[in-house]
């Protein structure tokens, strides 16, 4: 009798398990750790796109203004999958740099840390640059090619999940926005940095906004006219 009881007990727990393990798939899946499942009915990517261009304006990127925001730059940066974020506010659209650091799954569509930018051999052999073995950096730049947070040279290989998470977080805290555009880009990331130390110097950005008009169509809207980094262009003013 002892023995029926317990291989009956037993059978109704592994009739339980399979339906726990589902249950727990699910929630990881609809969770922001998870941008690769892509599945059906996920959460995160109800309703509409929010990022990316979504009102077919050939001037959507013809900003009068730029400002940088602490508020969303905080906010993006506490999504999961995202170990640092810059977020630009013009008066149409918010421009946003991200970072990676693999707290989330699939950030990047695929490959994963094969599609970085970065060569993080140097961590084991106690350097910073793996090519040369320096155990240098200068720190002029948040995101380099070595021991650094992950960048992703194309926008299009971030996940849309991703990306969509951000856009929607962006969107709920500055709803009058047009477009959300978002990039892992090394040389974006870095450009958007010296954009956002003028801000953090209390300096105007007025003096820049065709060249961040430059690098925002560079990067989002295939325009042909490589932008001047900030810092060149502010050598030169001061040179004259």
């Amino acid at each position: 009798m002892a023995r029926r009881f317990a291989h009956a007990v037993l059978a109704a727990a592994l009739a339980v398990l399979p339906a726990g393990c589902t249950a727990y798939k699910n929630k990881f899946e609809s969770s922001t750790y998870d941008y690769g499942s892509r599945k059906a009915g996920d959460p995160k990517m109800s309703g509409a796109r929010m990022y990316g261009s979504t009102t077919a304006d050939p001037r959507q990127h013809d900003n009068r203004w730029v400002e940088y925001s602490s508020l969303l730059s905080n906010e993006v940066s506490r999504v999961n999958g995202v170990a640092g974020a810059i977020v630009m506010l013009t008066d149409r659209n918010a421009y946003v740099g991200i970072m990676l650091d693999w707290t989330g799954v699939g950030t990047v569509k695929d490959g994963g840390d094969r599609r970085t930018d970065q060569n993080m051999g140097g961590s084991g052999e106690g350097v910073y640059n793996f090519d040369t073995g320096s155990p240098y950096w200068n720190g002029s730049q948040v995101a380099t090619p070595y021991n650094s947070y992950f960048t992703v040279n194309d926008v299009g290989d971030l996940s849309e999940e991703l990306k969509q998470t951000i856009a929607a977080r962006i969107r709920a805290l500055a709803p009058k926005i047009e477009e959300v555009h978002i990039s892992a880009n090394m040389d974006f990331v870095n450009e958007l940095t010296e954009y956002a130390k003028e801000a953090w110097a209390r300096k105007s950005l007025t003096p820049w906004i065709d060249a961040f008009n430059t690098l925002v169509k560079h990067q989002f809207a295939g325009g042909k006219t490589p932008p001047t980094p900030l810092a060149e262009l502010k050598a030169a003013r001061a040179g004259r």
